[in-house]
């Protein structure tokens, strides 16, 4: 081999072993998640994936299937693979603390995104206020109720309300059930309305959501005047029931997360109200704060909430650094002016199956 061919495929190695260490050199950043079946997900796991990326991070992306134990062993595999920061969404915010605290211990700068991890080891948990989440859902179904100052409901004439809330092992849905009674006590103490039915849907699964108000329908024998129900997937699974006794349309029905079948549904006049959470602010949150957890800088516009007050339960204990994102309600008024003109949801999406005459014009 001559000399110069010899300088040349001497050159080319050290080139390949150069981006070999770099690219081994990376930094790791695992990104857990529940489930990929609720509808946003997926697109979160997406954009975290393509900023960690464009900081210079490998991300290693996990999917549980609503499995705890999975989510557990995955979340122990990753921390095997060197991960300096992981972001969880967890399917089980118990469940979640065992491999969660073993991370921390390893040195892993973890945040509970959206929804809480039972556990002071956490760096940081951020999501929206989900308090004002329930509030908003209720305040739009008592709204279509004419509640208050309606004359149709009395003590002698309550409205009969379904409520409906998300998986119990999330504690995001137990603070949504929180405001959304802070809403409602005041009525039944009034007698004006009264709860015929109170149930959870697991896994926040639209067909156990149908499953669940085919049973409550047949033993209220239809007779229900409204339905606080806690997301859109859930409403829609229970508009399917409440269709097949022609009650949709008819019974005011909340959701959350201004989903495109979810405003489709509203501009359809079927569901009544979704809340509005724009996701697209909280992925860049979760991205800029673990990036500089792994750095060790400072993270602001924080705040600590004691863990007792977070899930109501007296016997946790500890801080937690959180931060709450605000929310806003959607309706058929503002559907197109919150939701369509912000890009959160497409104009073709959301007006699906509506006459062209109905619709507003593009934006």
């Amino acid at each position: 081999m001559s000399r110069k061919i010899l300088s040349v495929v001497m050159l080319v190695v050290m080139m390949t072993s150069m981006f070999a260490c770099k690219s081994k050199g990376k930094t790791k950043v695992g990104i857990s998640f529940s489930d990929f079946a609720t509808e946003r997900w997926k697109n979160e796991a997406d954009l975290m994936t393509k900023l960690l990326n464009e900081k210079g991070y490998d991300v290693i992306v996990q999917e549980a299937a609503h499995d705890v134990k999975l989510q557990n062993d995955q979340i122990d595999n990753m921390v095997t693979q060197k991960i300096k920061g992981l972001i969880v969404i967890a399917e089980d915010g118990d469940a979640a603390v065992t491999s969660v605290d073993k991370a921390a211990k390893a040195g892993v700068k973890v945040i509970a995104y959206d929804r809480l991890i039972k556990t002071a080891s956490i760096s940081a948990y951020i999501s929206f206020n989900n308090t004002e989440v329930g509030r908003q859902e209720a305040l739009g179904v008592m709204t279509g109720l004419g509640i208050p100052g309606s004359t149709t409901w009395t003590k002698d004439n309550p409205a009969k309300i379904v409520l409906s809330g998300g998986a119990p092992t999330d504690n995001n849905a137990h603070l949504v059930r929180a405001g959304q009674m802070e809403v409602i006590q005041p009525y039944l103490d009034q007698g004006i309305i009264t709860i015929v039915a109170d149930q959870w849907v697991e896994n926040w699964d639209a067909t156990n959501a149908e499953k669940m108000m085919e049973n409550i329908l047949t033993a209220q024998q239809n007779k229900i005047d409204g339905v606080i129900a806690s997301n859109d997937g859930t409403a829609l699974g229970e508009l399917q029931a409440m269709k097949a006794q022609g009650l949709a349309g008819k019974v005011p029905i909340s959701g959350q997360d201004a989903t495109a079948d979810g405003c489709n549904s509203i501009v359809k006049g079927e569901q009544t109200v979704s809340v509005y959470k724009d996701i697209r602010l909280l992925s860049p949150m979760a991205v800029d704060m673990i990036d500089k957890l792994i750095k060790g800088q400072t993270l602001s516009d924080l705040k600590a909430y004691k863990l007792a007050e977070l899930t109501g339960d007296s016997t946790k204990t500890g801080d937690v650094m959180c931060n709450f994102l605000p929310v806003q309600q959607v309706t058929k008024d503002n559907v197109f002016d919150l939701i369509v003109k912000s890009g959160f949801q497409s104009y073709d999406d959301v007006y699906r199956d509506i006459p062209a005459d109905q619709r507003p014009a593009k934006p």
